[in-house]
């Protein structure tokens, strides 16, 4: 029965990916019938490209930010509105509601707020702040932290659901007796809810780590990659590579090893989630 879906699989996804792992090897340019394999040549020029190591760093960079702040909004936000808050249902319909956007829709919505004479800047004017404007896009130190905002305001809506799902597994039984015993918020969060939700954090983090160091739709919406290189992250850099400059046997390379390290996060996941589960 699964043997369709199998094929299909190996169809769309296994041969692909081999072919492009073999490409990654070769000199080939995409189009021609010349191939050749050059061994590690790709790799060795990919140590000393200074466009692919500031992109590994900006994408390193973002990706952290993005993981401990998106967790953290949305930590904050699951324990808000997991409280007998009336209106809690609402809110966590609000706060969910930036995840059903496309990327790429957000990170336009981003680009008009955060440009010179955008929403930001003119409301920093109207309240006497014209001071604090920046070219918050155009500005090397401003931009990748523009777009870390970015996609903190559209994900951690969907961090706060799953922290959600942990806190409502966790047994009322527990705090209502630590409660009883004495134990005060900050205690029982520490002391009980933490560690429960340690399966939930897990994901989240691992979830939101893999997320950043794919980070494409956004970057390429709200920058570009710019102002310069300041904003490039891998899998723009393989794009601009690979399709833009034609150098796809280079832009294959880049792509290898942006998948193995995502593949090793992913059985670190698996690993770190399946100790949960027993």
């Amino acid at each position: 029965m699964a043997l369709p879906a199998l094929i299909a699989y190996a169809f769309v996804t296994l041969i692909p990916s081999g072919q492009g792992a073999v490409v990654a090897f070769s000199d080939w340019d995409g189009i021609s019938s010349s191939f050749e394999l050059v061994g590690l040549a790709n790799f060795e020029r990919l140590l000393s490209d200074p466009r692919a190591i500031g992109a590994f760093g900006n994408t390193a960079l973002l990706a952290i930010v993005v993981m401990l702040l998106q967790n953290a909004i949305g930590l904050a936000l699951a324990l808000a509105l997991n409280s007998a808050v009336r209106t809690r249902n609402l809110l966590r319909v609000l706060f969910f509601a930036p995840v059903v956007l496309t990327p790429l829709v957000s990170g336009y919505i981003w680009s008009y707020i955060l440009a010179p004479q955008g929403g930001l800047n003119s409301a920093l004017r109207a309240v006497g702040l014209g001071g604090l404007t920046q070219d918050w896009l155009g500005d090397p130190r401003f931009a990748l932290g523009s777009i870390c905002v970015a996609i903190i305001w559209q994900f951690s809506g969907y961090s706060m659901v799953i922290f959600l799902a942990g806190l409502q597994a966790i047994p009322v039984e527990l705090t209502e007796a630590a409660a009883i015993d004495g134990a005060g918020p900050v205690r029982r969060f520490a002391s009980i809810t933490f560690p429960l939700l340690n399966g939930a954090i897990v994901i989240n983090l691992l979830l939101t780590l893999i997320g950043g160091l794919g980070q494409f739709d956004q970057v390429i919406a709200m920058t570009n990659g710019g102002p310069g290189t300041a904003t490039e992250t891998i899998s723009t850099t393989i794009y601009k590579i690979g399709f833009q400059l034609g150098d796809y046997a280079y832009g294959t390379a880049l792509a290898l090893v942006m998948t193995i390290v995502v593949a090793i996060l992913a059985a670190v996941q698996y690993r770190l989630t399946s100790r949960q589960v027993q």
